[in-house]
């Protein structure tokens, strides 16, 4: 993110403490600092995995308090979230509290609803109180994200320090602050204990696939079904979605390893580039470039060491250069893979013959500057596209499309003006805003993007800079009001033929649009599952079968639950109904609401003549409150049916009690 200081002035209550040097380095005796108390959480502001605000004064009396001042879009906040959590194991069993001050720097970050999406991806357990209009931020005088305070037994603030890179330190401050307060008597004799209900992880089978790859030649379609750490390969779905399981690359838990499709492992796989039968893949959380044998069913790693790295010169061959957040490739030519390193604002290219990886354009520092590949800045570049030899790069932090020559690395500005000037706005070059956009490709001489904050896909003619919006509401959501895909944050797209494949991140689904008519499916994809799914307990049905007419065009399912009072659906968590006739789906939707009952339309002559449906339905409840309780609930019917000639009904309707 943003350049950092190391020294920060901290005013507190009225009070101006000049922290040194040391101080930001939190090596100061603590009886040497002035008695500044910390600056209370308000307890009427928003908080998520907690079932109660959080206060100095009560709860977190006599614990040692570490504030991680973070918004979801700063890759050096997902940088330091192995740190925080590598503090929250080592002192589980200490009176020690990692909080989240979530202090919003894009509008779409400031509401619940993405923040409780963001800690779901970025798997966040520790309580995050939501600072929506940056009064925290503001009191404890924060410079830039990540920001660290770190609180002592007694409620004062001890120490403050930014950026990455400060584990050990926090480490032996959070110790000795520890060992104090024990020897002076002001620390809790226990840990905080915490409900963390508000965590809701994904129950599809897929988990906020970050991007997708298409390609008609083969008739494959490749989806980075990122939280789940694999990559999926399917069919290119029909014209109705349905799409057939080819492989599943990685075993689904978070690792490094080489090895066949079913041992390989991934954290966090990005964006994709295909040569042939070899998939290369950016395995972004574990700064590496995999290579995926589809002809083999292998995986070897070609470039990172596995440790980010800060070298932003390169030159190394292959697994021996370290690499940071590698987050979007593009093939040029049959053996230039060049690489959004959006961990330090470059653009990189790797030689696949010579498997010699360097910087190929930008100096690092974080902004929107064209020229040269030495003079310019990018900021978090997290999509790439070639287009009429150009290669043009959503460059999120910024806002922005850039593009580059393949050549000399000389970079411009299609769209974006820096790293504070965003919004929804369509138009011409300079009049345009966008709002971290993350996805990009090519489709005839035009460009679509996905806009990801924006919610909408957009296309750009990258000669008149002239933007439009095609699809999606400006709001969260999975179908408009006209019946048009909407989504919810978008991370990547692109294209086979007039066929648009999104990942719709937040809705956990990929949606197929055909760009000429307008049609519109969730790709379904028979025979995938998630990695270890858990067998479901299978609810009671009333009838020992359903019968239902073969005369009806259609058949309504309705799904409803009983829910403990005072609860509803969370819009905030994605709805999902899945009907499947053995492996086969019949049919998916995937729905935002926050009432019951819902249905959904099956195709009768897609039902068989007898036989058992499974149907499948996850969704969240909550209660209402700043501290609002939420649990994921699931169903599982197995649903026999038999078609008989002459019967008039043709509406299934299914309940589920509560399960907390």
């Amino acid at each position: 993110m943003l350049k950092l200081r190391n020294s920060v002035a901290v005013y507190i209550a009225g009070i101006l403490a000049v922290c040194t040097p040391v101080c930001a380095q939190l090596e100061i005796p603590v009886e040497n600092l002035p008695a500044v108390r910390a600056p209370e959480l308000q307890p009427n502001l928003g908080w998520l995995n907690t079932d109660r605000p959080l206060r100095f004064s009560h709860e977190l009396k006599g614990q040692v308090v570490l504030l991680d001042f973070w918004t979801y879009c700063c890759i050096n906040c997902i940088h330091i979230l192995p740190d925080l959590e590598f503090l929250e194991e080592k002192y589980a069993d200490q009176p020690f509290a990692v909080i989240g001050v979530h202090s919003a720097k894009f509008e779409n970050e400031a509401n619940r609803e993405t923040i409780r999406a963001a800690t779901q991806r970025y798997k966040i357990k520790h309580p995050v109180v939501i600072d929506d209009d940056m009064g925290i931020w503001s009191r404890y005088t924060a410079k830039g994200w990540p920001t660290f305070v770190l609180v002592d037994s007694t409620g004062r603030v001890v120490g403050m320090t930014s950026g990455e890179g400060h584990r050990d330190e926090l480490d032996a401050a959070i110790e000795r602050l520890l060992s104090e307060g024990r020897a002076k008597d002001t620390l809790a004799s226990a840990p905080l204990k915490i409900n963390s209900t508000g965590f809701l992880a994904p129950t599809g089978v897929l988990a906020f696939p970050g991007k997708v790859l298409a390609d008609a030649e083969s008739n494959r379609l490749f989806i980075a079904d990122s939280n789940h750490n694999r990559l999926v390969v399917t069919t290119l779905p029909d014209s109705s979605g349905h799409s057939q399981l080819v492989s599943v690359i990685g075993g689904g838990k978070e690792g490094k390893a080489d090895g066949t499709f079913t041992d390989a492992s991934f954290q966090n796989p990005q964006g994709m580039a295909l040569r042939g039968d070899l998939l290369y893949i950016a395995d972004t959380d574990n700064h590496l470039i995999r290579e995926a044998n589809l002809e083999t069913s292998t995986v070897r790693t070609i470039a990172g060491t596995g440790s980010q790295g800060y070298d932003r010169r390169g030159g190394a061959k292959g697994a021996a250069q370290p690499l940071s957040s590698p987050w979007a490739l593009e093939l040029v030519g049959n053996n230039q893979l060049f690489i959004g390193m959006a961990g330090i604002h470059q653009i990189w290219v790797m030689d696949l013959d010579s498997e010699i990886i360097k910087n190929f354009s930008g100096n690092g520092a974080e902004n929107i500057v064209d020229g040269s590949a030495e003079e310019a800045n990018f900021a978090q570049p997290s999509g790439l596209a070639y287009l009429n030899e150009k290669l043009y790069v959503a460059d999120s932090e910024v806002s922005g499309i850039r593009e580059v020559d393949p050549k000399t690395g000389a970079v411009g500005t299609v769209v974006g003006s820096g790293l504070f000037i965003f919004g929804d706005v369509d138009g011409q070059g300079e009049d345009v805003r966008l709002q971290h956009a993350l996805g990009i490709t090519a489709w005839n001489d035009n460009l679509l993007i996905a806009d990801t904050y924006n919610h909408r896909i957009k296309r750009i003619d990258p000669s008149s800079r002239q933007v439009t919006t095609l699809f999606g509401t400006g709001k969260t959501g999975t179908k408009s009001t006209d019946g048009k895909p909407a989504f919810f944050e978008p991370g990547g797209l692109d294209i086979a033929g007039d066929w648009l494949f999104v990942a719709d991140t937040n809705n956990h689904r990929i949606v197929a649009v055909d760009l000429i008519t307008g049609a519109w499916n969730e790709v379904m994809i028979s025979g995938l599952s998630a990695p270890k799914a858990a067998a479901r307990p299978v609810d009671a049905v009333d009838a020992s079968k359903v019968i239902i007419s073969d005369k009806a065009p259609t058949v309504t399912l309705t799904l409803d639950a009983e829910l403990p009072t005072n609860a509803h659906p969370s819009a905030e968590a994605p709805m999902q109904i899945r009907v499947l006739n053995g492996e086969e789906i019949l049919a998916q939707q995937t729905l935002k609401t926050d009432r019951l009952p819902v249905s959904v339309d099956l195709d009768s002559a897609s039902i068989p003549t007898s036989g058992t449906l499974t149907i499948r339905w996850s969704f969240a409840w909550c209660t209402e409150g700043n501290a609002s309780v939420c649990v994921p609930q699931r169903h599982n019917w197995s649903l026999p049916i038999e078609k008989t000639a002459g019967v008039a009904g043709a509406i299934i309707e299914l309940k589920g009690k509560a399960k907390k």
